[in-house]
């Protein structure tokens, strides 16, 4: 029988929470971040880099999948897992979010939605039970609600029907999952940027037991502090023997403002698609490749880094590499970018552990602030 999906938190400091999440394929340590693996990878990665870099756990994307290479041929592949070569969890979202911002003429209704894909125009129908359904295929470890995800600013009424419409959606959600062994279904809270709204939606899936739950709606365009003020509303209101997570979030800022209110798990494009594009975080704040101030640069991006994408290529070559749009560019600074995310989780994790996280949180603050080395 496989190993029951279960959540500990092993370390409290203030509302930041040092936790893990026990599951069949491994353990997630909490606070996690989970790369984006949209298509069935981490984009400029390999899969063994992705785990060198301390990553428990990664996220899939369920509309992509679906339409390219198809959920049914993923199954018959081996599941998503054997498909990609990634042993480790997977939580896959639940296509909600595409399918309203990526979907051409798509209708939503009590039942779903119907949509065209924004890659040939075919026809399509999601609703929560093929949702679900899909991510089953898929054999994914964590699968999420399908949900309704208004983007701000919106009418109060808007954002109320919206809140309540994934709230049916997630007690067809929990009916068509049933019962997976090792395996977990979480919730999304909804609401926009109205705190009734948020308590309202929190103290309704908290009532379904679920196994996790998440915070969505909260990576659309609103500023930090509308995000900060809804957490802070929304946090008390879930469960604490259950994971929390925050969806589509975000800067390494966002991450240790979002913890210090008490969630465990962050996704986020930002790391993979910054690298793609000439973008490098570090313990010094971001650095643009781009900047002519790099050409002739011989130091590293960072000569204390673990990662060798940071500590042993110069800033010069890495500058020639993105100003020519070689492949090796995006490749390097992604490593790089994933390897300070999951450093600053790492360092997160510890800090709680040691009592010390508002401090540490201080540290790496004014690390950022201070910014890069001087030009040569």
């Amino acid at each position: 029988m496989a190993k029951p999906f279960s959540f500990k938190v092993l370390a409290t400091d203030g509302k930041a929470r040092r936790g893990v999440i026990d599951m069949p394929r491994g353990e997630i340590r909490t606070p996690a971040f989970m790369p984006v693996g949209t298509g069935g990878t981490v984009k400029a990665m390999y899969m063994d880099q992705v785990r060198g870099v301390g990553a428990d756990i990664i996220l899939g994307n369920t509309y992509h999948l679906m339409l390219r290479p198809g959920a049914e041929r993923v199954a018959r592949l081996g599941g998503l897992h054997e498909f990609a070569r990634w042993p480790h969890p997977i939580l896959t979202d639940s296509g909600g979010f595409q399918v309203m911002s990526l979907s051409k003429l798509r209708k939503l209704t009590e039942k779903g939605v119907t949509f065209r894909s924004h890659i040939d125009g075919a026809a399509y129908e999601m609703s929560p039970e093929r949702s679900i359904e899909i991510q089953g295929l898929l054999d994914s470890d964590i699968q999420m609600q399908l949900d309704e995800c208004t983007a701000l600013p919106a009418e109060m009424k808007e954002i109320e029907r919206a809140m309540e419409l994934s709230l049916r959606w997630a007690e067809r959600c929990k009916t068509a999952f049933g019962d997976q062994p090792g395996k977990a279904m979480f919730g999304i809270v909804q609401g926009g940027d109205n705190a009734e709204l948020r308590v309202r939606s929190a103290q309704a899936l908290s009532a379904m037991e679920l196994k996790g739950y998440a915070v969505g709606g909260l990576a659309v365009g609103e500023p930090q502090a509308v995000m900060l003020e809804m957490l802070d509303i929304t946090c008390p209101e879930l469960p604490a023997d259950k994971p929390r997570y925050l969806m589509g979030v975000g800067t390494p800022d966002d991450i240790l403002k979002s913890v210090a209110r008490g969630i465990d798990m962050f996704d986020c494009v930002m790391p993979t698609r910054a690298g793609r594009h000439g973008l490098a975080y570090t313990r010094r704040g971001k650095v643009n490749l781009r900047n002519a101030r790099h050409a002739d640069d011989p130091r590293p991006l960072d000569e204390e880094s673990d990662c060798p994408a940071a500590r042993d290529y110069s800033r010069a070559y890495l500058h020639h590499l993105v100003r020519s749009q070689e492949a090796l560019g995006a490749m390097l600074l992604t490593w790089n970018n994933l390897s300070y995310y999951q450093k600053l989780m790492q360092d997160i994790r510890a800090a709680i552990e040691a009592k010390a996280f508002e401090a540490r949180a201080a540290e790496i603050t004014e690390g950022w602030a201070r910014g890069d080395i001087p030009v040569v």
